[in-house]
């Protein structure tokens, strides 16, 4: 990565609402040149707290993130015990980098950090061990992937086929829908309500995020006949 792009930690503290001696911080390095836009997004910190309700249920599962970026939500499962794979588009060697950078800061050498990029049944997709859960944080942002994430999602799930994804995205257009392309790829969902997590407040993991921000977090499955 180019060296004269400033970078800057950010730690993110989830806490056992319940009992505040139970909690864990995850340190994520965010790149402040606007041409890379490696930042924590609000997403993001949704589907981390949502991990960090199911930590005991993640500890040995195998978790895949999807459009990692600065990889928080699976840092955090990988803080938490599971045996994560990181990935990003093939296309964004910076970013995978970036993910690399996550894991460093947080002490955690064993994670694989792959390049996979969406719609593509690539050799690195096919040879991916077993799976128990796939992550995708804000990967339904820009429409025209839409369709690649569920591709993506949708060959995964049909090698690992009671293994779940889930997804938390930003509510940018009531045009933007992804429920025709569930239906083509004969996908399932539910819809996760944020105050089920504790996540439906305007700050989160010690962070002003999500803020006002409208997230909403979806678990996809395969349908069943």
């Amino acid at each position: 990565m180019d060296q004269r792009a400033e970078t800057a930690n950010r730690v993110f503290t989830f806490e056992e609402q319940r009992d505040r001696q139970e909690s864990l911080s995850v340190c994520i390095p965010e790149v402040l040149d606007p041409q890379y836009g490696m930042y924590v997004w609000p997403c993001a910190v949704v589907l981390a707290q949502y991990l960090w309700t199911r930590r005991d249920e993640l500890r040995d599962k195998t978790v895949l993130e999807l459009g990692a970026g600065v990889s928080l939500p699976g840092v955090l499962a990988a803080r938490c015990g599971a045996q994560v794979i990181l990935s990003d588009s093939a296309e964004t060697p910076l970013c995978l980098e970036n993910c690399r950078r996550s894991c460093e800061a947080n002490g955690l050498h064993d994670v694989d950090v792959l390049g996979l990029t969406w719609g593509e049944i690539s050799p690195e997709l096919t040879l991916l061990p077993k799976l128990d859960v796939i992550l995708g944080s804000d990967v339904f942002y820009e429409p025209q992937d839409f369709e690649g994430v569920l591709v993506t999602v949708a060959f995964l799930l049909r090698k690992n086929p009671t293994a779940q994804f889930w997804t938390t995205y930003q509510e940018r257009s009531s045009d933007w829908s992804i429920e025709a392309l569930l239906h083509r790829w004969r996908l399932s969902c539910v819809d996760v309500h944020l105050e089920t997590f504790d996540a439906d407040k305007p700050e989160l993991a010690g962070s002003s995020l999500p803020g006002n921000h409208s997230v909403l977090m979806l678990i996809v499955t395969l349908k069943t006949e």
